[in-house]
């Protein structure tokens, strides 16, 4: 009785162990990192998209618009303060406004953004937010 309590206990161990380094291995895919896109939650820039360009230090990066794109300045901000998307443009650290243009251009990024439902959301709450009463009349009628 004894060794087949053992064994099963053993079997369940293995199973779980197995399950935890799958799991482990799927758990994180977006990384603070240079070019990744990012949302702004909160601040003047709230609701913006923006490109993380540098990482200053364990909670603090540099962002990007660049400002002709998505209207954000080159400006540091704490990681708390973005939601990352997986979205990213491969350059290198610090790169200049006019090259980080150009990349977010030719991969398309911010029109693939566009594309995802999370942005879609993002849109139609902020039409929402814009309607007078006679549109929101309108639209239930």
């Amino acid at each position: 009785l004894f060794r087949s309590v053992s064994s099963s206990i053993a079997r369940l161990a293995a199973s779980a162990n197995t399950a935890t380094t799958r799991a482990m291995s799927k758990m994180f895919t977006r990384f603070v990192q240079p070019g990744r896109l990012a949302l702004i939650t909160y601040g003047p820039c709230e609701g913006k998209m923006c490109t993380i360009v540098d990482i200053v230090d364990q909670k603090h990066v540099v962002v990007d618009g660049p400002e002709s794109v998505t209207g954000v300045r080159r400006h540091m901000m704490p990681v708390k303060r973005l939601s990352l998307t997986d979205f990213r443009v491969v350059v290198r650290r610090g790169i200049r406004e006019k090259t980080l243009k150009k990349a977010l251009e030719k991969d398309e990024i911010m029109k693939k953004w566009s594309e995802t439902s999370w942005a879609k959301k993002l849109q139609a709450k902020k039409d929402r937010a814009a309607m007078t009463d006679f549109d929101r009349f309108k639209l239930m009628v």
